[in-house]
């Protein structure tokens, strides 16, 4: 089992989504949050309104996965957030070491869905 934590622009949320979806990854948490990364200090412009300073918005998916969906996953979130310049954003992938579903008990790569 694996977590995929993917950082990526605002508005690149629903094309990543769209193409999660067509490799059968539906299950993820979705959190708005603010990074510093190479564009740092740069303005960006976001649904009309300029974002200026160190922190720029954008949005963290976390996504559990089995083994054979992380190769898949990690495609699907570079289709539909790349445009090839800075800010595209960052993937992890980290080991998970349990997953618990609360409303069965089932573990492990079961409880994932």
């Amino acid at each position: 089992m694996k977590l995929v934590i993917a950082i990526i622009p605002p508005h690149k949320l629903e094309a990543v989504k769209k193409e999660l979806e067509a490799v059968d990854v539906n299950l993820m948490t979705v959190a708005n949050v603010l990074g510093q990364g190479r564009q740092k200090g740069v303005t960006e412009i976001y649904r009309g309104a300029k974002e200026a300073g160190s922190l720029l918005s954008k949005i963290r998916l976390d996504i559990a996965v089995n083994e054979s969906f992380v190769e898949p996953a990690i495609a699907a979130i570079m289709k539909g957030a790349h445009t090839g310049s800075v800010g595209d954003g960052k993937i992890f992938v980290i080991d998970l070491a349990e997953c618990v579903r609360i409303s069965s008990g089932e573990r492990g790569g079961t409880a994932i869905g």
